[in-house]
């Protein structure tokens, strides 16, 4: 089974969903690590086995510098993603 780390900028929400639907998944709000560097949240990521899954760009970079191989990481990209409403005229 897939493990994932949503980072601050993903809501809660999401989490929960996936945890729903049989993921595990824990949100950083949920271990204390809210206001983490993402640094910090990688090297969480790293030491559960989860994927870091979140909205910042940097995050990348920061685990080719570290010259890691661990932990994955999933970019979700909002751009062009504003959800239609399709009972809205």
């Amino acid at each position: 089974m897939k493990r994932l780390l949503p980072d601050q900028g993903l809501p809660r929400s999401a989490a929960s969903l996936l945890t729903q639907s049989g993921w595990d998944v824990i949100h950083v709000s949920e271990i204390g690590m809210s206001r983490a560097d993402d640094v910090d949240v990688l090297s969480r990521g790293r030491a559960e086995g989860r994927i870091c899954v979140t909205l910042d760009a940097d995050f990348h970079a920061l685990l080719a510098t570290s010259g890691e191989r661990t932990p994955s990481v999933i970019r979700i990209r909002k751009e062009g993603l504003d959800a239609v409403n399709p009972n809205h005229s």
